[in-house]
């Protein structure tokens, strides 16, 4: 049974267990809407989706050419001239049976007619050149398969089948498919709305003059970003200085505005970290040490009577992206309604040797790639700094390394987690 985030205390936690109690912050999962399919890109179902019809409704042509009523007794292998018994094009229907050794113009997509089953395209055909014009010719009849180019009723999915689970992320694929049952809109999760500010009198804005000591915020705009893959609706509150009574009129109001709150920052600690201590005045604190690098110090917990989830992040830009990837991510599963889940995974063979430590999960930005055997290798991007944004826009995954290795040799297997195409 997985513990509350709130009975752990402040010991060190593992990464899969920080991930599993933190899920627990989530009481219930947000509603649903139904909207239009043609504004549904990047939404998650709210319901599994079952087929209404057949696709393609009927057996049809996949060619243009003739369709043949090829006789029971399987002669029609050697027939050569075949009598023509009328046409069918894309977007008619023929009930008229069409006697066996007899033949129709087709187009394709055009449903077989009662008593066809095979196509011939049209390039193997010729017109013939005496007196029988009602006639078609097959160049090789030899060559001729019974059901040829005909694709079948329900062979891209059938009537009563799932067509899309339940909290599926609707791509361009998925939105064609549902296009192709005949759905205009679609019952989809209603979107996170997730308050976000970043914290610290060092922080500017950008587009602002740069104070001697200053940075520019870039963890807002991370978060902004990652939220947006995710289909989170972002209210952004700025950046707040380092002042209780400040950060604590932020954290009420966005309790009351969101569904989730995240901030940068602030949660360690330090002589300046207010965070922690408003979070603690205003709801309940939850756990704030993960052994992982880049990701410490962190913390959790509920925010005002609406018992909001609260996430504290670190204030170090990399440290942000990994910890929202491995614990935020998650969460909003959860409020999707979907069961916790852990990134997407995949193994590759280490280029060179990987540093890492005991004890700790270390997740190393790094770039994956195949060899001329068509092998997964990766490596790591180089510098692993915490404050090395650079290192995260080179990197297509994150090595993971599990608290019980030290480190990797050149040609050992390591766990990656892809940054993209996963979501």
């Amino acid at each position: 049974m997985t513990l509350s985030c709130f009975d752990l205390g402040e010991q060190m936690l593992s990464v899969d267990e920080a991930r599993q109690a933190l899920a627990t912050l989530i009481e219930r999962p947000l509603g649903s809407e139904r909207i239009p399919l043609a504004q549904a890109h990047g939404r998650r179902l709210a319901t599994t989706v079952k087929a209404p019809i057949n696709v393609p409704q009927n057996t049809n042509a996949a060619m243009d050419g003739v369709a043949l009523a090829l006789p029971r007794e399987g002669v029609g292998a050697k027939q050569t001239r075949w009598p023509l018994a009328g046409e069918v094009l894309a977007g008619q229907y023929r009930r008229e049976l069409v006697p066996a050794g007899h033949c129709v113009r087709i187009t394709t997509g055009a449903p077989l007619p009662p008593g066809t089953d095979t196509v011939v395209m049209s390039e193997q055909l010729r017109e013939p050149l005496d007196e029988q014009p009602g006639h078609v010719i097959i160049a090789s009849p030899e060559l001729l398969k019974h059901g040829q180019h005909v694709r079948q009723a329900g062979e891209d999915i059938g009537l009563g089948d799932t067509a899309l689970p339940a909290g599926a992320r609707l791509d361009a694929a998925a939105l064609g498919l549902l296009a192709s049952l005949g759905y205009a809109d679609v019952a989809v999760c209603q979107c996170p709305r997730v308050a976000i500010f970043s914290t610290g009198n060092e922080v500017a804005a950008p587009g602002e003059p740069l104070p001697k000591a200053g940075i520019y915020d870039a963890n807002r705009f991370t978060l902004m970003g990652l939220l947006a893959e995710h289909g989170a609706d972002v209210i952004d509150l700025g950046i707040l200085p380092d002042d209780l009574n400040a950060i604590k009129t932020a954290l009420e109001d966005a309790a009351e505005q969101s569904d989730l709150v995240i901030t940068s920052g602030g949660v360690s600690v330090g002589q300046a970290d207010f965070t922690r201590e408003a979070l603690e005045q205003l709801g309940r604190l939850a756990f704030w040490r993960v052994a992982l690098r880049p990701g410490r110090p962190m913390a959790c917990g509920w925010l005002g009577e609406k018992r909001t989830p609260f996430v504290g992040l670190p204030g170090n830009p990399v440290a942000v992206m990994v910890t929202f990837l491995q614990f935020v991510s998650p969460l909003l599963d959860r409020l999707y309604g979907q069961p916790t889940s852990t990134p997407h995974r995949l193994t590759a063979i280490a280029d060179t040797a990987i540093k890492s430590r005991l004890k700790r999960t270390d997740f190393i930005r790094g770039v994956y790639h195949t060899d001329s055997e068509g092998r997964l290798l990766v490596r790591s991007t180089g510098a692993q700094g915490s404050g090395i944004l650079t290192s995260m826009v080179a990197a297509n995954c994150l090595i993971e390394l599990a608290d019980d290795q030290a480190g990797a040799q050149p040609g050992e297997v390591v766990s990656i987690q892809p940054l993209t195409g996963w979501l």
